[in-house]
């Protein structure tokens, strides 16, 4: 046997078992050879780590993405010979390299057990070498999973006083991601990133039942508004001196049977990343259940891309469900990640199936993690918004874990005038696919905004709860070439400020030593309008306008309810929601509110739960605290043994 191939052998036996710098030359014909040798290949095999199959790194100084048993591929840095696998590569990439802290220094000294093993590889003949058994006696150590997830960092909305800022402007946003991806991330027993914590997305996963609200009766926003808008407001469960103002927005709903066609491009990720059973199966059983909702007049293009990009299946009655499925089953997981070019494909694709008066929409199915071609995030965004001029709408569905791209799957779905949902489960997978469909596919107001502006003399602070990446210019809300989000079929929207009052307790911000009382407050006064809390603006475009509509809407102290009893259940659950997801994310407005009132008050307000999301709030709730509490033990425990060390 070629000493090479020897050589190679037993040095990804050591450096995988002991973490040792790695050695030895990487010559591609010595690695191709001993790949296929059956005496090798059972040594590469144990030194990929067990439990990595679904993840890919990039390694540095080299654009090849090495994976786990993966097919031969024209995209990579080196060619395989057909028919071979490139074990030894993989077995190679899998090795640690030499830290810089260790270049030109002595080896590490060997433990006892090392020494041990080490001894009984220079007595051993070439047969015993290769014949498992010192595979056997090697004691190996778990490698953890790589975590590149990848999420935007936005800080919480700061307090603001009303008499120096009394203008709050902001898009809305219909996405839910966040919160199954929170899901997720404590279901697997861990606490969530805090920079995975979207407060709206929490707040708008559940369903407030507006349907039977509207404004007080002596105000109308017009026969041919598509939603119904509400407001509400009472104390703050977590701050005694504060109150909340619930703004809650619901669209019409429309029945699935009465959509019009619909043109879907399903736009699937098939790179090498996506080989995994959370990823591309659980990706093909979800658009599995989406293809069973269609319809004669409706249309399903595949398109996927990995290094490259195709067209799996052209335009296609929704009604071929069996071609559909096929298409389907038939993708598998291979290669780098060119998303960009298959978002180009999929546009095309769109626009040659156009449907006038149709739905026309992209569905972007990905863990995000894109790799080869335009990977620049604001290059991407720009793409997709030069895309939405064609009149095609774009969803993105997340999947999987551990390179997760959360920041650009949730930016693109917004510059496509698209909504964004993360699928962790085929029940998400239903939810949004299924049960959701008709808000999911069906914009009935596009550009949507809201403006608040708080009357100093009643209001002194306000903060608005979340809505961070949302956050707009005051002129933007009169300017109608500002984009801003939109609302489907069905889509519930629910927005929360907490307001301090003049003169109440527990203000955040000093009152200026020189203040002034400005024009805009006398003239209130003189106006009558003393009494206004504070005015809401809304504005909004149908979905093939130009030109925005204007609501308007006062809001009276007196309308204020003084006990927490006394507001509406989906006033009480809503808060329960935002209020767990600030304990998540530090609570630093909370008041000390405890992780067992906001069960509480969750538990008291659930309501009518028909399809058992809100009891499974309540479980989540219920880890979270488990796992806060265990977080704190520890960090009490580290604290005890830092201050310990250094007496």
């Amino acid at each position: 046997m070629n000493k090479s191939i020897i050589s190679l052998a037993v040095a990804a036996a050591v450096v995988s078992t002991f973490g040792l710098a790695s050695c030895g030359s990487r010559d591609m014909s010595a690695k191709d050879t001993a790949s296929n040798s059956p005496l090798v290949k059972p040594l590469i095999e144990s030194a990929v780590p067990a439990g990595n199959t679904g993840q890919h790194e990039s390694r540095a100084g080299t654009d090849s993405i090495i994976k786990r048993e993966a097919p031969a591929r024209t995209d990579q840095a080196h060619q395989v010979h057909p028919g071979r696998r490139d074990n030894a590569s993989e077995a190679i990439a899998a090795l640690p390299t030499q830290s810089p802290a260790m270049a030109g220094s002595a080896p590490p000294a060997l433990s006892k057990q090392r020494r041990s093993v080490f001894s009984g590889i220079r007595g051993m003949s070439r047969a015993d070498l290769f014949s498992g058994e010192l595979l056997a006696s090697i004691p190996r150590t778990a490698v953890a999973p790589i975590d590149r997830e990848n999420y935007a960092h936005q800080a919480d909305n700061p307090i603001k006083l009303a008499i120096e800022h009394p203008v709050s402007t902001f898009s809305i946003d219909v996405d839910t991601g966040s919160y199954s991806n929170v899901r997720r991330m404590l279901n697997s027993g861990r606490l969530p990133v805090q920079d995975a914590l979207r407060v709206e997305e929490l707040v708008n996963y559940f369903d407030y039942d507006y349907r039977g609200a509207s404004f007080d009766k002596d105000q109308s926003i017009g026969d041919n508004v598509p939603f119904t808008l509400i407001t509400e407001m009472g104390p703050s469960p977590w701050n005694r001196n504060s109150r909340l103002l619930h703004i809650g927005i619901k669209g019409i709903d429309i029945d699935r049977t009465q959509l019009p066609a619909a043109n879907l491009v399903f736009l699937v990720d098939i790179s090498g990343s996506m080989r995994s059973a959370d990823k591309l199966a659980l990706l093909k059983n979800s658009l599995k259940m989406l293809t069973r909702q269609l319809r004669s007049q409706d249309r399903i293009t595949l398109v996927v891309y990995a290094g490259g990009t195709g067209v799996v299946l052209p335009p296609t009655p929704g009604d071929h469900r069996a071609d559909i499925m096929a298409a389907l089953d038939s993708l598998s997981a291979a290669g780098r990640t060119n998303g960009a070019a298959g978002i180009k494909l999929a546009y095309a694709m769109a626009e040659q199936a156009f449907i006038q008066g149709g739905i026309n929409r992209v569905m972007l199915a990905t863990d995000g993690d894109f790799n080869v071609g335009t990977v620049n995030f604001e290059a991407l965004k720009d793409l997709v918004e030069e895309k939405r001029r064609s009149g095609v709408s774009l969803t993105t569905l997340g999947f999987g874990r551990g390179n997760y791209n959360d920041k650009l799957i949730e930016q693109l779905a917004d510059a496509g005038n698209g909504n964004y949902a993360y699928i962790d489960t085929l029940n998400e997978a239903r939810k949004v696919l299924v049960e959701q469909l008709s808000s999911t596919l069906k914009t009935i107001a596009k550009d949507v905004k809201i403006q608040i502006e708080f009357n100093p003399d009643l209001v002194s602070e306000y903060r608005l709860i979340g809505y961070e990446n949302r956050i707009l210019r005051r002129e933007d809300f009169n300017n109608d070439r500002v984009d801003a989000g939109e609302i489907g079929a069905g889509h519930t929207v629910t927005a929360l400020y907490e307001l301090t009052l003049v003169g109440d307790r527990g203000r955040y911000i000093d009152s200026l030593r020189y203040g002034r009382k400005t024009a805009g407050r006398d003239a209130a006064r003189e106006a009558g309008k003393a009494n206004e809390l504070a005015f809401l603006r809304l504005r909004y475009k149908q979905p093939g306008g130009d030109k925005s509509r204007l609501i308007e809407h006062p809001l009276y102290k007196q309308q204020i309810h003084q006990t927490l009893a006394a507001t509406s259940e989906r006033y009480r659950f809503a808060a329960s929601v935002a209020g767990f997801a600030q304990l998540l994310k530090g609570g630093e407005y909370m008041q000390g509110y405890s992780w067992q009132q906001l069960r509480e008050l969750a538990q008291a307000s659930r309501g009518k739960d028909p399809s058992g999301y809100r009891s499974e709030f309540l479980s989540l709730l219920g880890l979270a605290e488990s796992l806060s509490s265990q977080a704190s033990r520890s960090m009490e425990t580290r604290a005890i043994a830092a201050a310990i060390s250094k007496e």
